[in-house]
């Protein structure tokens, strides 16, 4: 999968330090994987949610934070749209959100 960006899990993970170790694994599994459904990405990641068709939300560091995800899997495209921590998940509308 082609992870756009993986600027933005750096600049979060340099303001939450603890994030760091989980979305670098995150990525790591994520670029190179070749995921066709949601099925697959949460075979790969038993603690992920489903959304909607497109996206997915995945506990980050131990649940501390929470990342959303849209897929596009024809073309083997991940974007990150969403990562913070449990009360900035809770104030945003999962299927619309857009923070990158």
């Amino acid at each position: 999968m082609q992870v756009l960006a993986l600027s933005t899990l750096r600049a979060f993970w340099e303001k939450h330090p603890k994030a760091r170790a989980s979305l670098e694994r995150w990525h790591a599994i994520a670029k190179t994987a070749d995921w066709d459904s949601m099925e697959a990405v949460k075979a790969a990641f038993s603690t992920a949610k489903g959304l909607d068709d497109e996206r997915m939300r995945f506990e980050i560091a131990g649940g501390n934070y929470r990342m959303i995800v849209a897929f596009y899997f024809p073309d083997r495209m991940a974007f990150i749209k969403f990562i913070g921590t449990h009360a900035e998940y809770d104030s945003v509308d999962v299927l619309t959100v857009s923070q990158f």
